[in-house]
């Protein structure tokens, strides 16, 4: 079944390195990354600063050579045939490729020329694109009066001139307002909806939860966990019914209460707070179980809430606590 995945994969990494410098000067920037990346799945990828994401895309994108391991993209290897990887792919990285006095058509016009499709060919795709991406009405304006979202996403169309069926997102909303970030988000969707296939780097824990299918976080250049979003949060501990009385001298009754709604001895309290807090097993059940709960001991909740862990409390775990250069791996 592996090796059934690795040749349906979209994006292959096996034992990926790259080291700069010579003897002990030496310093790897990847050791020893694995990734696969099934077709049509958005596959996020975090990691700190100086973990490795950026290097791994410009390898994965034919910009840079391996020092030593395997790497396919589309079914080819980026080493012996990039020219055929560069026809497949899409490439939106951390700054944007766009003349700041051409306007959003212009950008769109010479990106299709430079891919040798002819002048009407260009101006069709730029039509195309710049009403996918909802920018049809300002294609005209200087890109200099864009503001940081509509720049994005100018960039994003320009990546899918040639409709590449995978595309390498480096950090797409990094120094984007929320509103920006939702407007690259969006049309991120609409792409995986449609079927591309989409890497995206992020330190943006929420972006990843948001979008993507799987995340493989990286660390010192490896793969130290992977899975799910729910997998991940799975690995820091079980979901919580939390609850504020909103008097103090309720609290013990509301442990008993929430005692008995989560079936569970894990049960804390912060006083300070007024907080009851149950680790629980079906949230929903003994959400519900706590409520009446509550009710039938006439005590007053200002708040009742179910919490999940977040990808932050996971980052923190499997990163956060540690040097970069830790061998722990896990995958779930």
């Amino acid at each position: 079944m592996r090796e059934e995945r690795k040749r349906s994969a979209a994006i292959l990494a096996d034992d990926l390195r790259k080291t700069y410098g010579t003897g002990k000067a030496a310093k790897p920037a990847l050791d020893g990354l694995d990734l696969l990346v099934p077709r049509g799945t958005v596959h996020g990828v975090l990691g700190p600063n100086g973990a490795g994401k950026t290097t791994a895309v410009r390898i994965l994108t034919t910009l840079l050579r391996p020092t030593a391991g395997r790497a396919e993209v589309a079914g080819y290897d980026v080493t012996a045939e990039p020219d055929r990887i560069r026809y497949r792919i899409g490439l939106l990285g951390q700054h944007a490729a766009l003349d700041e006095e051409l306007s959003g058509r212009q950008n769109l016009e010479l990106f299709g020329r430079l891919y040798h499709l002819g002048g009407p060919g260009a101006a069709r795709r730029a039509a195309e694109l710049l009403e996918r991406f909802d920018l049809a009405d300002t294609g005209t304006k200087a890109v200099r009066h864009y503001s940081g979202g509509m720049r994005r996403r100018l960039d994003l169309a320009a990546s899918l001139i040639m409709a590449p069926e995978i595309l390498f997102l480096d950090e797409p909303t990094t120094g984007l307002d929320p509103r920006g970030r939702t407007e690259v988000w969006n049309a991120v969707r609409s792409l995986a909806d449609a079927g591309t296939t989409v890497l995206l780097t992020t330190q943006y824990l929420e972006e990843a939860d948001q979008l993507a299918d799987r995340i493989s976080l990286i660390d010192g250049g490896r793969r130290i966990a992977e899975g799910t979003p729910d997998e991940l949060k799975a690995t820091v501990g079980a979901d919580r019914v939390d609850v504020v009385v909103r008097d103090a001298h309720r609290l013990n009754d509301a442990v008993t209460t929430l005692t008995g709604a989560s079936g569970t001895d894990a049960v804390t309290t912060d006083p300070d707070r007024r907080l009851v807090s149950a680790t629980v097993t079906d949230r929903m059940a003994a959400l519900t179980a706590t409520v009446q709960g509550l009710a039938a001991a006439g005590i007053d909740a200002e708040d009742i809430a179910v919490r999940r862990p977040t990808l932050d409390e996971v980052f923190l775990h499997l990163i956060g606590d540690h040097p970069t250069g830790d061998q722990r791996k896990a995958t779930v």
